[in-house]
């Protein structure tokens, strides 16, 4: 997927059927496919409209199509396929679903006469990866969240047509990869001086008002507007306490992602207009500049940009990095991009520390030395998982593998003493009882020769 400038990016989902018949010419003259958009909204008529412009640029008459009922049975089908917790109303998706017509039904007359209202939202919290903190969750009831994919269905094409090409994170047919293929190509095309951005809060400090300013720039139809305020404005709900929150968008909503990046959008475009590399996914952007002075230069800008919008960086983590000097390093999507100290000025990708811990922590519960299932067993539960990590991180230094294997082998080594009545994780003699073909012989996924196998296919290795 080629994302050098000037190059449009296929917007078109991986793998996804086609709902709509794709290819639209825009007045650029490039070619964008929409088969990712819902086929019960966006019409052959509505999409041209889409790519060649509508007059004023802004778009009326948009509540219908949120609550047309073909339309809210298609939103349900999508929140059904994303799962998800129950809400404060204690309704889960399969409850919802025994009741669907009835569900359906009402949401669409409650929508059509302005009487619906969102209900609270239960604020849970979740690990984050090498950190003591726990990320806040906001999760909304079942009904919800049909309403608020039923809204993004209908928003989100008309916002998608104008973003910078250069944004990754929630966008149809775009994800963390080309945001790191992006970032490869630019180091090795001598951007080396690297800032490394974080925004302090981004999802909780949002302000309404400037975020509701520009959804409006697009969107004229006051029913969906005050139906996008309402979920602004919900209550949460936290143990035995609730609150109105006065600013930010709940993580964890439907909609959230969008208005994310409707607000950095802006900055996109201006980073663009002052020819500075910046490549983000939600609110985790990176800036890659060819000198130290350059890379200055851009972060004072980033600054006031985002005094302007009312955010903050981060005073810690927000840093400029050298990537000349062997050792210095920045981490981006999961990635530490790290110039070698032995082989300079090679970068080399690493999985940063929290993404092996997290993998560790994954794999350590379905290996305690007391677990009783079948060594078989186990193995097919633990394949899926180093799997699906190795596909992420399998361009990283190759030793990230070997150890990652050895430390996988030690695990199941130590179940199989405990079995014999022995003490101790697997070392010494173990090795040789049980080599490393014994695994291979049970079907164990071993990274390190999945990494040999592509790089004997592969030209970059």
């Amino acid at each position: 997927m080629d994302t050098e400038r000037g190059k449009q990016l296929p917007t078109s989902v991986p793998g996804q059927q086609a709902k709509q018949v794709g290819d639209r010419t825009g007045r650029d003259g490039s070619s964008r496919e929409w088969s990712w958009v819902e086929s019960s909204v966006w019409t052959k008529r509505m999409l041209g409209a889409l790519v060649n412009g509508v007059k004023g640029g802004v778009w009326f008459s948009l509540m219908d199509k949120v609550y047309k009922r073909s339309h809210l049975m298609a939103a349900f089908a999508k929140v059904k396929a994303n799962q998800g917790s129950a809400g404060v109303d204690h309704v889960s998706i399969a409850m919802f679903e025994k009741r669907l017509t009835g569900e359906i039904d009402k949401l669409h007359e409650a929508l059509r006469t302005g009487s619906y209202r969102p209900q609270a939202i239960r604020r849970a919290f979740i690990e984050k990866p090498g950190s003591k903190e726990k990320r806040p969750l906001g999760i909304p009831t079942v009904r919800d969240r049909v309403v608020q994919t039923a809204l993004k269905n209908v928003l989100e094409p008309i916002f998608e047509v104008g973003f910078a090409e250069y944004s990754y994170g929630f966008r149809p047919g775009r994800g963390c990869k080309d945001g790191l293929r992006r970032v490869e190509r630019l180091l090795k095309q001598g951007n080396l001086w690297v800032v490394d951005a974080d925004i302090k809060g981004y999802f909780d400090t949002i302000p309404h008002k400037s975020l509701m300013v520009r959804v409006r720039g697009k969107i004229a139809d006051s029913k969906a507007l005050n139906l996008i305020e309402s979920y602004l404005n919900q209550e949460i709900k936290e143990d035995q306490q609730s609150w109105v929150p006065k600013q930010g968008i709940p993580q964890g909503s439907v909609i959230s992602p969008l208005l994310a990046n409707i607000y950095l959008d802006p900055l996109d475009q201006w980073m663009a207009e002052h020819q500075l590399e910046m490549v983000r996914y939600a609110d985790d952007q990176v800036i890659l500049c060819r000198s130290q002075k350059e890379a200055d230069e851009a972060l004072a800008k980033l600054r006031w940009w985002m005094s302007k919008a009312g955010l903050k960086l981060h005073p810690e983590k927000t840093v400029v990095v050298d990537m000349t000097q062997p050792g210095a390093h920045f981490e981006f999507l999961g990635y530490q991009f790290q110039t070698s100290e032995k082989r300079y000025p090679k970068i080399e990708r690493w999985p940063r520390g929290k993404s092996k811990k997290k993998l560790r922590e994954s794999i350590k519960s379905y290996t305690k030395r007391c677990n009783g299932w079948s060594l078989e067993n186990i193995i097919a539960t633990l394949n899926p998982i180093l799997k699906g990590w190795f596909e992420y991180y399998k361009h990283c230094n190759g030793f990230t593998f070997i150890d990652l294997d050895g430390w996988v082998r030690m695990r199941l080594r130590s179940i199989l003493r405990k079995r014999e009545k022995k003490k101790g994780r697997g070392r010494g003699s173990d090795h040789q009882k049980w080599p490393n073909v014994y695994f291979r012989n049970l079907g164990l996924f071993s990274m390190k020769t999945e990494a040999l196998r592509l790089k004997s296919q592969s030209p970059r290795g």
